[in-house]
């Protein structure tokens, strides 16, 4: 029994299944060895689903989803409540408008989905090729399962998550674009191992016996633990680490050889690329917030009325003697016992009252709301005005949920490179052994400082030194040059120019300018590197790659130079090289550093390290050890990295420099008229980042700077910030300028000092900033006590978790992928286009919406609220005074088709005005349209407009209409009237 309760509960997903640390993949899906051991694990197949609903789920799916809101469910109610009770109207008044509603969505929610289900079929029904009983077979995409051994060819889309096993090439190699996953189009090189490289044909994959060892799927791209084991045929196992440059990514898409072969780890649901697709958490608009308490007191209002009318008819009923003196009718009543107080009398006639009044919520706003909002997005993208022709694209709005919310924006949040800059690095100066250098027309190098050894001697002495210098530009890097097999490309010529693709545009800057400087980087393999100096090609062995980490903040190369010797070239951030170097002249290069910011300059600090064979090889032990291990792999390759990267010799430094985009200056400047508060949010050093905040006039020069930097101890920072909160509240323009270090301090102790001074200040800086603390300085602002709304600004994956956190977040498409622009709700190419998008579109949709929403509650207690007055002279007997064709469609026709009109081409004010006047953005901020006077106002101009349209007819027409007490025989003497005849 206990079998059958698990199998049960397992599979209704009630219990959650215990799912091990690790996986193990057996290549090929054969043993290696006989009798081996391992825990199997079951593993999804690769079909891929990115559907919502089946054609078994769709209508109870759906139906749940629509009921979930507040208004359909109510309106279901009502209708039920209408077959139940004796209805004085007929059901067919709120079964027919919430059944073209609930159709209207639903046929566009299944249609939505049918294009879904279209996609699906086409990725999964795709051909792919596997190896499969020792021969290659044709198969789909959705039938591959963990272990297979899958053959892809050129401009392939790789189906699920491989470890590549061998390419053409046969060191193999192989190169991807990922512009699918994270935007980027430069290529990526991929390799195998050493050990499967050489496995070009399909016997000897399949006599191949090995398993991979790793971890289980996560969403992080740029990270994956692994390792092979290898048996031969005496059963001896060998171990071989596996990390993220041996995994080719569903996604991406395989260029420049013609075929690789790899083994499928990660199917369907399960692959990177389906983990990153799952749904952000839903954002709610400030508006949508306000109508819901809209619909709150509309609901108030309708049970105020309900129990007037039910109170007053019983009162009305005990008191009148009138109805005791017919005798056709009061008989008959008092028999029945309907005018007995009971529950169940009072009961009936509450809901009845309750049928009769409910049209005064609007069951038609949110089909109006949805296709006004529908329709601005797409206005939103096909806006010429911020439309980046240099790019040819388009601005793009992946929500249209949040469009008023746009108008409505106090707090923003942006990043900088890229951002503010135009994220295209040219390389401008540097610095070698305390001397300075600057570019003349990427060329050549001019000292800007004269050495005070400027001998014959000394220039030779300072032309080694910059040639050194140069080299650990062109060695210690990770770009790849393009070689282009689909022409018959394979082999480059040292004399044509190369093409460079590189992750970080610092590192393509920094290597193109080693080139035009005499070090010219001609690529290599997973073995060498070789670089042209001036007309001699040296080849360098390259030994190991310490990829850059962030909390190291600098990537190493380890190379074993023609004449023998193993050096360690390292680059990083001045604050992790100059503390770890032991020579060089770390006082000239750290106020040269400091220079280069101050012009807004980005720096990195060389420096080498010289290894001898008994630290190498310790040194390569030790990395083999941790390599080769799935529990806190990263811990303990950054223990390797920093006893390796230590004793250092300093080089120098470079600077390079990113421009501000065009419009910046200007675009804050108006943002900041219309209200918006702007704060820089960077990872770049303190220096640089203000002189950047000064450059785009995020500074000025009449404001006070105040710095909380480089500070330790908890104590000493709220210290400061009481100082610095006495300071701002006695007013004067302030700038606020935080690191990383201390703001990690003030938040974790003193976070509501910290944001007393910050919303004080004119302007804010956090610089030296991770990720995470971006989305926590939003965080701090979006849950402060006046609930400011935010949004955030950002191109790059380090800007994903701001821009989640903010109320609205908004992606630009620069040239650091993808992430950003996917994970944002509004997307654009340049930032000077704020300007329009907040400043015009916001204002638009916020008016448009708001007005909607206020002219369907007025409209509805304008006309219900004629109902509730009627009772008066029918003697509270739940008589109506419309027709039920009136009641089912007025909501849907008779009023909806205007205002919809207005909500989706109103312009309340031109473009040019509201560009021209920010302060007018002032004016619609804090849902200034919802506020509760505004409300009140609209409700008071419903009764008083109800009461035009009902008693202005009635004065007009005098005796000639039968409204009179006396004249009116109510429902109930009709109905006694029948049950005697």
């Amino acid at each position: 029994m206990a079998s059958v309760y698990r199998w049960i509960t397992d599979t209704l997903g009630i219990t959650e299944k215990d799912v091990p640390e690790n996986r193990t993949v057996l290549i090929g899906n054969r043993s290696p060895v006989e009798d081996f051991v391992y825990i199997p694990q079951k593993f999804p197949d690769n079909t891929v689903i990115s559907s919502k609903y089946t054609l078994i789920n769709f209508l109870p799916k759906n139906l749940f989803e629509q009921f979930r809101r507040i208004a359909n469910f109510y309106f279901l109610i009502v209708a039920l409540l209408q077959f139940v009770i004796d209805s004085p109207v007929s059901p067919i008044t709120s079964v027919l408008p919430l059944v073209f509603v609930i159709s209207v969505t639903g046929i566009k929610q299944g249609y939505e989905d049918w294009l879904r289900h279209q996609a699906d079929f086409e990725v999964n029904n795709r051909p792919m090729r596997v190896i499969r009983d020792g021969e290659i077979v044709d198969t789909r995409s959705s039938d591959i399962r963990v272990g297979d051994i899958v053959r892809c060819k050129l401009n392939d889309e790789f189906p699920c998550d491989m470890i590549v096993l061998s390419s053409e090439n046969p060191e193999g190699e192989c190169y991807v674009t990922t512009a699918n996953l994270d935007g980027e189009t430069n290529l990526k090189m991929h390799r195998s191992l050493p050990v499967t490289a050489l496995l070009q044909n399909v016997e000897s994959l399949n006599s191949f016996k090995g398993v991979i060892e790793c971890e289980q799927p996560h969403t992080d791209l740029y990270k994956f633990i692994g390792r092979m084991k290898t048996f031969a045929p005496n059963r001896q196992e060998t171990v071989y680490p596996l990390s993220p440059e041996n995994v080719l990514l569903r996604g991406a898409r395989l260029k420049n050889v013609k075929y690789v072969f790899g083994v499928a780890v990660n199917t369907g649901e399960q692959t990177k690329m389906a983990l990153n697709s799952k749904s952000k958490g839903q954002k709610f608009s400030c508006l949508e917030r306000s109508m819901n308490k809209y619909l709150g007191v509309m609901l108030i209002l309708l049970v105020v009325e309900t129990l007037t009318c039910t109170i007053a008819k019983y009162t009305y009923d005990a008191t009148n003697h009138v109805l005791k003196e017919h005798w056709y009718f009061y008989p008959s009543a008092l028999l029945s016992g309907d005018y007995d107080i009971d529950v169940q009398n009072v009961l009936g006639t509450f809901l009845s009252f309750l049928v009769l009044f409910n049209y005064i919520i609007p069951i038609s706003l949110y089909v109006t709301l949805e296709l006004q909002k529908f329709t601005g997005s797409m206005f939103f993208a096909w806006d010429i005005d911020i439309y980046d022709e240099a790019t040819n694209q388009r601005a793009k709005a992946n929500t249209s949920d949040l469009n008023e919310e746009l108008g409505q924006v106090e707090y923003m949040f942006t990043d900088k490179t890229g951002t503010l800059t135009e994220n295209n690095m040219q390389f401008r100066q540097c610095s070698v052994d305390g001397i300075k250098y600057e570019d003349v027309n990427g060329v050549s190098l001019k000292m800007t400082t004269e050495p005070e050894d400027f001998t014959n001697s000394g220039k030779e002495h300072r032309r080694e030194l910059l040639h050194e210098f140069l080299l650990c530009m062109g060695l210690c890097h990770t770009v790849h040059v393009h070689k282009d097999s689909e022409n018959g490309m394979d082999s480059i010529d040292s004399k044509a120019p190369l093409d460079y693709q590189a992750s970080s545009p610092d590192e393509k800057a920094l290597v193109e300018a080693a080139a035009s400087y005499g070090v010219k980087f001609l690529g290599g393999t997973s073995e060498y590197i070789e670089v042209q100096v001036d007309s001699d090609v040296e080849r360098y062995e390259l030994l190991h790659v310490l990829e850059f980490d962030p909390t190291r903040k600098c990537m190493s190369v380890i190379v074993k130079t023609p004449t023998g010797e193993i050096r360690l070239l390292c680059k990083g951030a001045e604050s992790t090289i100059l503390h770890k170097s032991i020579s060089g002249n770390v006082d000239s290069t750290l106020q040269h550093v400091n220079d280069y910011a101050v012009l807004g300059l980005r720096t990195l600090c060389f420096a080498y390290r010289i290894l001898s064979p008994e630290v190498y090889e310790e040194f390569h032990e030790q990395l083999a050890e941790a390599s080769s291990s799935l529990e806190n792999r990263e811990e303990k390759l950054n223990a390797v990295f920093e006893i390796a990267e230590q004793q250092l010799h300093l080089v120098g430094a470079t600077a390079v420099e990113d421009e501000l985009q065009d419009g910046v200056a200007d675009t804050i400047a108006k943002l900041r008229e219309a209200g918006i508060k702007v704060w820089v949010l960077t990872g770049d050093k303190q220096e640089t980042a203000v002189n950047i905040s000064h450059s785009c006039d995020h500074f000025k020069a009449n404001m006070s700077e105040l710095y909380l930097v480089k500070q330790k101890d908890p104590n000493e920072i709220s210290r400061m910030l009481t100082d610095y909160s006495k300071m701002v509240d006695g007013g004067g323009n302030y700038a606020f300028v935080v690191d990383g270090p201390s703001l990690a301090l003030a938040l974790n102790f003193h976070s509501d000092k910290l944001l007393q001074v910050c919303i004080k200040c004119v302007a804010v800086l956090c610089c030296r900033m991770s990720p995470l603390q971006k989305a926590q300085t939003v965080k701090l602002v979006k849950d402060s006590p006046t609930k400011p709304t935010t949004m955030a600004i950002g191109d790059g994956a380090n800007d994903v978790s701001m821009i989640q956190e903010a109320h609205v977040g908004l992606g630009i498409m620069g040239k650091e992928g993808r992430q950003a622009v996917r994970c944002s709700d509004y997307a654009f190419a340049r930032f000077r286009f704020l300007q329009k998008i907040l400043l015009v579109h916001g204002p638009w949709y916020y008016i448009r919406v708001a007005m909607t929403v206020q002219y369907f509650f007025y409209k509805n207690i304008a006309f219900i609220t004629a109902q509730f007055f009627y009772a008066f002279y029918t003697q509270f007997s739940q008589q109506t005074v419309f027709e039920s064709f009136y009641l089912t469609f007025y909501n849907i026709t008779c009023t909806a088709l205007p205002i919809t009109i207005y909500g989706i081409f109103e312009q309340h004010l031109p473009k040019k005005m509201l560009l021209e006047n920010p302060l007018l953005y002032k004016e619609i901020s804090k849902n200034a349209k919802l506020r509760l006077w505004e409300c009140f106002y609209w409700c008071i101009l419903g009764f008083y407009h109800a009461f035009l349209f009902y008693y202005v007819p009635i004065w007009l027409l005098g005796d000639d209409i039968g409204l009179k007490s006396e004249q009116v025989v109510s429902y109930y003497t009709y109905f006694y009237i029948l049950q005697e005849l």
